[in-house]
């Protein structure tokens, strides 16, 4: 896996459009590993967390990676106000574009 510095260096080079599909790419990665699901398999981008079987603490550790891989601090309320992954691409875009 590459340096964080050259991850985030690399994201915010890229315009939004392409910046969300890393993201989402990302994301996706991160909730499949711990939903044990295969990476072939199909997972909603807009159908919530916990009604996928995640839980809070599952959650968490999502979250926490996240902010280590992107250099990003990510606020606990944005995981559970909307919780669902298309929310969450949309938040980690808009958060690298402004940093």
């Amino acid at each position: 896996m590459p340096p964080v510095d050259s991850t985030i260096e690399r994201l915010r080079d890229l315009p939004r459009s392409e910046l969300a599909e890393e993201i989402e790419t990302l994301v996706l990665e991160k909730f499949k590993i711990v939903l044990l699901m295969d990476e072939s398999e199909d997972l909603p981008l807009d159908v919530s967390y916990f009604d996928l079987g995640l839980t809070s603490l599952r959650l968490t550790e999502i979250r926490q990676s996240l902010e280590q891989l992107l250099d990003l601090s990510i606020n606990v309320n944005v995981l559970f106000n909307e919780p669902t992954i298309a929310h969450l691409v949309d938040h980690l875009t808009q958060a690298i574009q402004e940093s």
